[in-house]
Parts: C-alpha cells; sequence; structure tokens
C-alpha cells in the first residue's frame, strides 16, 4: 500500500450546480459541476486515494446522484445529518461562510468523529 495514498478523508459541499470537494489529509480543495461528467472526473480523482471515508450532507437530494455514483464505485461514503455538522463547526470554532470552507469542515468531521 502506498503510504502517501493512505488515510483519506473528503468532505463533500453539495450545491445545485457544483460539487465542492475537500480532501483533508492533502489539504486539497476542487470542484466540479453536480452533473453525470463532473460526477465522473471527481469519482475518477478520489480513486487515486486509499480512502477512509466521504462525508457529505443530506441537501434536499442534489446529493443523490454523487452518492449512488460513489456507491456503485463501492467508495466508502456517509451521508450525515446538516445539524451533526453545525455542531461539529460550532465546537471547533468554525462557522463555515463559503462552499470550500463548509467541505473543508466536512472533511474534519470525517477525520475526527469517524461516521460509519
Amino acid at each position: 500500500m502506498n503510504k502517501e495514498k493512505a488515510g483519506v478523508n473528503v468532505g463533500v459541499d453539495v450545491g445545485k450546480y457544483q460539487l465542492d470537494f475537500f480532501i483533508w489529509e492533502r489539504n486539497k480543495h476542487f470542484v466540479v459541476e453536480n452533473n453525470d461528467d463532473g460526477i465522473r472526473e471527481a469519482i475518477g480523482r478520489l480513486r487515486r486515494y486509499q480512502l477512509d471515508r466521504i462525508v457529505l450532507e443530506a441537501t434536499g437530494r442534489y446529493e443523490m446522484a454523487f452518492t449512488l455514483a460513489a456507491f456503485e464505485k463501492k467508495l466508502p461514503i456517509a451521508v450525515v445529518r446538516p445539524i451533526l455538522i453545525r455542531q461539529f463547526a460550532r465546537a471547533a470554532d468554525q462557522q463555515a461562510k463559503t462552499d470550500k470552507l463548509d467541505a473543508q469542515i466536512m472533511a474534519r468531521y470525517a477525520a475526527t468523529m469517524n461516521p460509519g
């Protein structure tokens, strides 16, 4: 196993038109469109890593296409209740204000809380 690719937690901020990804252990951020092509690109990028988990919030069904695609590729995905992310952000004194920061706090939540 390649150590550089081990133990990666990803947060995904889901929007109607875009998906913001933050890879916690690599301090990397990227954005794709929330459509079939963008989802395919994101999954291709994420499959390079040994993923511990991908965390995203349940947000009005905009997360469904990515969630299903990740599940089909057997990626470790956890859809969490938004209140848990907000409480975690508040406890960490980080009130996210941008899509990138939202994705970052979700990735930190994934690394710290280890949701199933």
